[in-house]
């Protein structure tokens, strides 16, 4: 190539991806340079296999009001984006590093929600009195465990947890019929269940022993030494 050819080269863009609708996702940075990417399609290939999408990637939004990024040459350096299969793009505060808890008051079973995306909050959880764990779904290695915060001023219905464990993990074998520890032994009520732990949602297939710390929760995140216990 001549050297007006590497002049008139396009510039890599340094631009950091979310997972559309996951507020524990903390982004990450991809560097798009025309040689990598020789089309928009093969850069969304590789957000695909880069962020553990559980559908392919197809679309990418601005984090702030979702318009959608038709072609390379719309990407700005130094920008973030959200990636998309063919659904909806999902209002987050994507740009939080620390999200922001968003607990509901808790209902006459004492269960309350939380949405939030760093442990450097664990401080405001004890002070609004909240018990917290993270759950993994069932033989599931693309998607990063969700989290529940539950009241511990009001006892826990179990079977009101297992409800909320089903809406939220959305297993294919259906409900969530029991809770297990990584190590695969069966949770049976809420006093076993142990504060900032992890745990494995499970419908009526037998429990799945796999690695699912080790792939799912970053390395380099404090909340591996936090919460492993």
């Amino acid at each position: 190539m001549s050297s007006r050819g590497l002049a008139l080269a396009p510039p890599a863009k340094n631009v950091v991806l979310y997972r559309n609708g996951d507020p524990f996702f903390h982004g990450r940075k991809f560097v798009v340079n025309q040689r990598q990417f020789l089309t928009f399609e093969a850069l969304l290939n590789e957000v695909t296999k880069s962020i553990h999408a559980p559908l392919a990637v197809r679309n990418l939004y601005t984090p702030r009001h979702g318009h959608r990024i038709a072609e390379l040459g719309d990407l700005q350096d130094g920008c973030q984006y959200v990636a998309a299969g063919f659904e909806k793009f999902k209002r987050l505060n994507y740009l939080s590093h620390g999200r922001k808890e968003l607990c509901g008051t808790s209902n006459s079973n004492g269960v309350q929600h939380c949405v939030h995306g760093s442990c450097r909050n664990t401080g405001s959880w004890h002070a609004l009195d909240c018990f917290y764990c993270s759950v993994f779904r069932n033989g599931d290695l693309l998607s990063p465990p969700f989290q529940l915060l539950l009241s511990k001023s009001t006892p826990l219905q179990w079977d009101t947890l297992l409800a909320m464990l089903t809406a939220k993990a959305g297993l294919r074998s259906g409900a969530v019929n029991k809770l297990c520890r990584l190590d695969g032994t069966q949770v049976f009520g809420g006093e076993e269940l142990v504060n900032g732990s992890y745990y494995v949602a499970v419908g009526t297939e037998e429990y799945k022993k796999l690695p699912y710390f080790e792939l799912l929760v970053p390395q380099n995140s404090a909340c591996r030494t936090l919460w492993y216990v």
